[in-house]
């Protein structure tokens, strides 16, 4: 008998790639580093600046609220991958061969490729000779890398900064310009983490003329593709018109007044490879050398010759890294569909076709409108471009949809929420129940709680007697701009909708012309929050009791009710990716785990956090129960605590490796109008609760017992859920 605590909690978002919201501070010499990181509070809206210094680098573990952040990273996943850990200590081994080697390591995380540097420098006989430094700016991180190092006995092998690299000067932290780099600062974009500026002022600044690196070369791919899925995700207009409901988010001759923003979306493609007709073979996009100074811009024109008939949907995009000069040892973010790369043997690509993992993914790009028409054997034209952080294309005829510049009040959101926009279900379903909300009210009074421009034009639309008061706390402005650039198109009177573009807290009975509220509706969505909790949208709740007093007696709520909703599940390649750390290539971190969250063979019952994924595209996935609801959150009533526990009885063999939590959105009770959260859909994250350790279980005799408490103080939320077998 055991049980085990999973917190499901109000996780901060991870720092972001570039860690252009951590702001530093340093006095003088003798002051220690000193670092400021936004966190948003998901139930209020508000900010909070979290201080980290440098003060007590002894210090066992950072704070709490850092843990928070770095197990929001994705340091874990890529420590667990095997393939990339091999790759680069092959290719270090054979590139850092000299006894006076002065290595440099930029963006050094754990200090994996300092350690796996200053252990090849050894080898080569360089102890006293050589050096190598490492710069990781991120401060909770770098205090990190000194635990790892000092656990591996290498504190003094190893000078660490906690500075960017654009921060070293050579004279001052390093002794002399570097001859070999070492660096990770890759995303699933490749250029997205701000490498070629990193790469551009170390080859002006801090190191030799033609420098080694590790790695060598890297090589972007791409695709071209058919896809329904993915064309929905992006052509908002044809599928709004298929919706026939008289709404129109891209009224005609705006049809790209809301879209998804042109860039490349990072995504799982393996999860969708049954929904994909590949119309070209793999081409070759750019290459980028890192042992020599990048260009800011390039532009390059490909010849495709389409290999199927069909509707060009996306370009579908991946990397390959060269890391050894000797170009011996190769890595592919490639999806497991395709079975050659352009002058690359794809079997020398370590991870690229056998390991899941999530740190690095491949990436779409929207052909815009409705794609591409392509012909067997017809030669297209694409052109890619890239600037200092992205990689852009534009297709044949598609070239002047591209490069159109958006009309005024143009709004860009995540693919998953326009195709949550062109659902015809999704629109029915909320179109049908504020329809008739306010058909029993003659001149409603209505607020639309959160961000929601779809909600802001139905409550508009449907009465014209109706007053709006829109709150738009996170798109304010845009929001404002955007309804009046589609008023017309919707036969809307702007003197009727009222944009406040602030939080619940500071609406008054002057804002509503001292007029009570008798609608308040939301989605819920919170333009920004995407990649948090799905429950942290319960800011509706919090939000909803803050606007009582405006309400009248008989208001109806839109949603009426949130259901935590949650079942066991089958995770084995999302669990491998999270699963605790020991040797790394034979260096020691343990002392990570827990700072990381990691699960499995940890002491006592020590579990990582609740974490946001789209389930749908974590590697292999089974349900091993049926859905189970574990607590009702009343939104007639104001915010309060809840509890509730269930008993869990599985209904398929397999090992559980632990929960998806969501919540489904009640749209009104008196008709059950359930807007579903879950696995089944693919436009909204789920929480993922992974258990301590995996547990086999079979529909005969296993059986878990879940509690769960909430509780609501106002300025946070959090759900508590333990079991036992």
């Amino acid at each position: 008998m055991r049980s085990c605590p999973l917190l499901l909690g109000a996780a901060p978002r991870p720092p972001p790639a570039a860690l252009r919201l951590l702001l530093r501070r340093r006095m003088a010499s003798s002051e220690p580093a000193r670092a400021f990181q936004l966190r948003l509070n998901p139930l209020t809206g508000d900010s909070e600046w979290l201080v980290v210094d440098d003060a007590e680098p002894e210090a066992p573990a950072p704070p709490t609220q850092h843990k928070q952040l770095l197990a929001a990273t994705s340091y874990l996943d890529m420590l667990n991958d095997a393939a990339r850990n091999r790759s680069y200590r092959r290719a270090i081994d054979a590139t850092v061969t000299g006894p006076t080697s002065r290595v440099l390591d930029i963006g050094a995380g754990t200090g994996l490729l300092s350690m796996m540097a200053a252990r090849a420098l050894a080898a080569a006989g360089g102890e006293g000779r050589g050096s190598v430094s490492a710069c990781e700016a991120y401060l909770p991180m770098g205090k990190l890398t000194r635990r790892v190092l000092r656990a591996n006995g290498m504190e003094n092998k190893v000078k660490v900064f906690h500075k960017r690299s654009d921060e070293l000067r050579v004279g001052v932290e390093l002794d002399s310009r570097a001859d070999t780099l070492v660096s990770e600062i890759l995303d699933s974009e490749l250029l997205g983490e701000g490498l070629i500026p990193t790469l551009q002022h170390a080859h002006d600044e801090l190191l030799v003329k033609n420098p080694k690196s590790v790695p060598y070369r890297a090589t972007t791919y791409g695709v071209l593709v058919e896809s329904t899925f993915l064309w929905k995700m992006h052509d908002l207009h044809s599928n709004e018109a298929n919706a026939e409901d008289g709404v129109f988010l891209t009224p005609g001759g705006m049809e790209n007044i809301l879209s998804v923003k042109l860039q490349q979306h990072a995504m799982q493609c393996d999860a969708i490879a049954d929904e994909i007709r590949l119309l070209s073979e793999p081409f070759k996009v750019f290459e980028f050398d890192f042992w020599k100074r990048p260009d800011s811009h390039r532009e390059t024109k490909i010849d495709i010759k389409a290999t199927a008939d069909g509707h060009a949907h996306a370009i579908i995009s991946w990397w390959v890294l060269q890391l050894d000069s000797a170009g011996s040892v190769f890595y592919s973010t490639a999806p497991k569909w395709v079975r050659q790369l352009s002058g690359v043997d794809f079997s020398q690509c370590a991870n690229g076709m056998k390991d899941w993992c999530d740190h690095w993914k491949q990436c779409v790009w929207f052909i815009q409108g409705t794609g591409a028409p392509a012909k067997k054997d017809q030669n297209l034209s694409l052109r890619a471009s890239h600037d200092q952080t992205s990689i852009s294309y534009q297709l044949n005829m598609n070239d002047e949809i591209s490069s159109r510049s958006p009309k005024g009040g143009h709004l860009t959101l995540l693919p998953e929420r326009v195709g949550l926009y062109g659902d015809k279900d999704w629109r029915s379903a909320l179109i049908s129940v504020v329809g008739n909300a306010m058909s029993e009210r003659s001149s409603p009074t209505c607020i639309v709680a959160d961000d929601s421009v779809f909600l802001a034009l139905i409550v508009s639309s449907l009465l014209p007697s109706s007053k709006v008061i829109t709150m738009f706390p996170g798109l304010r402005d845009k929001g404002l701009n955007y309804l009046q650039a589609v008023a017309n198109a919707n036969n809307l009177s702007m003197d009727r909708i009222k944009v406040i573009g602030r939080k619940a807290s500071s609406l008054t009975m002057n804002d509503l012309q001292n007029e009570k509220v008798n609608l308040i509706v939301g989605e819920p969505f919170y333009h920004g929050s995407e990649g948090l909790l799905p429950w942290q949208n319960l800011r509706f709740w919090n939000e909803r009791t803050l606007l009582d007093p405006l309400l009248s007696e008989n208001a109806f709520t839109v949603p009426c009710k949130g259901i935590l909703r949650f079942c066991a599940m089958s995770l084995p390649d999302l669990w491998r990716s999270r699963c605790s750390l020991r040797d790394v290539e034979s260096f020691d971190h343990s002392v990570v785990n827990d700072t990381f969250g990691a699960c499995g063979d940890l002491p006592g019952e020590q579990q990582g956090p609740c974490l946001p994924y789209y389930v749908w595209q974590c590697g292999y996935t089974k349900k091993l129960s049926k859905v189970y609801s574990l607590m009702d959150f009343n939104f007639s009533e104001p915010i309060h605590s809840c509890f509730g526990k269930t008993k869990i009885e599985f209904a398929y063999d397999g090992i559980c490796h632990g929960f998806a939590v969501w919540i489904d959105w009640v749209l009104d009770e008196k008709s059950p109008t359930v807007i579903s959260t879950g696995p089944e859909s693919r436009y909204w994250k789920q929480g993922v609760q992974l258990l301590s350790r995996p547990v086999q279980v079979n529909p005969s005799n296993s059986v878990m017992h879940v509690e769960v408490g909430e509780s609501s103080s106002g300025v946070s939320c959090s759900v508590k859920l333990s079991h036992s077998l």
